[in-house]
């Protein structure tokens, strides 16, 4: 599994960016995808108010994984995703189905595993 993630380097066109229309094309082939579980207050959110939906899901979880541990900006907390421009809602959590098996330097590359 190939995700492309821009927080650390500042890359808008990143896959979180891009989630929503992935969202959109999922609801019309499978109705119970319900496009506002991924908004909290008719916001599209990563930070600390981040949709439950949004935090469960696959996408949030395939990027951020570890990314909680690392400063990108000495005046920001960890975790700090710089194209949204916040601190993301969900920092330690462990991956189920999936292993890291490759992360770019600037984290723009992250390439995972399916375990059995």
């Amino acid at each position: 599994m190939l995700v492309v993630f821009g927080g650390m380097s500042n890359y808008s066109g990143d896959d979180i960016s891009k989630f929503l229309w992935m969202v959109r094309i999922a609801a019309g082939v499978f109705p119970k995808i319900k496009e506002n579980n991924y908004f909290n207050k008719g916001h599209y959110r990563v930070d600390k108010d981040a949709s439950p939906t949004m935090k469960k899901s696959l996408m949030y979880r395939l990027c951020y994984y570890r990314f909680g541990e690392v400063r990108t900006r000495g005046d920001q907390p960890s975790g700090y995703d710089t194209v949204r421009n916040c601190e993301i809602g969900l920092k330690n959590f462990d991956l189920e189905y999936f292993r890291e098996a490759y992360t770019s330097e600037r984290w723009m590359v992250r390439i995972y595993e399916v375990l059995p």
